[in-house]
């Protein structure tokens, strides 16, 4: 199923071979796709890129901060995007995530992702 706006999704993930493959999962399903392995370069992007509307994001990774921290910053400066934070590791309770932000756990299957992207956006939308 296409999206019926074009959605732009940041993935940020350390994992070369992970963030490949959920960027070309994405683009699949009709998403434009960027792509940052830390919070820094996650951040530089969506400054250049007024467009993203949706940031995925690991928890675990290197950098000044993780990937809770980033979804949190990202809440504040961009209230419009909508947020799902993935891990292997962790599982964080509702209070750690931002206000309408999901969780994925990994290893995650393209169905749970794209289901959980999909709901989250439309949240953000409405």
């Amino acid at each position: 199923m296409t999206p019926s706006i074009r959605n732009c999704i940041l993935i940020v993930e350390d994992e070369p071979l992970l963030r490949i493959d959920t960027v070309d999962m994405v683009e699949d399903e009709g998403f434009e796709a960027f792509e940052a392995s830390n919070a820094d370069a996650a951040l530089l992007l969506l400054e250049k890129n007024p467009q993203i509307n949706v940031v995925c994001t690991d928890i675990d990774m290197p950098g000044s901060m993780d990937g809770l921290a980033l979804a949190m910053l990202v809440r504040q400066r961009r209230p419009d995007i909508a947020i799902v934070v993935v891990s292997g590791h962790k599982r964080p309770g509702e209070a750690d995530l931002p206000s309408d932000g999901r969780f994925v756990p990994k290893p995650y299957v393209k169905a749970s992702i794209m289901s959980a992207l999909r709901a989250t956006i439309a949240t953000s939308q409405s």
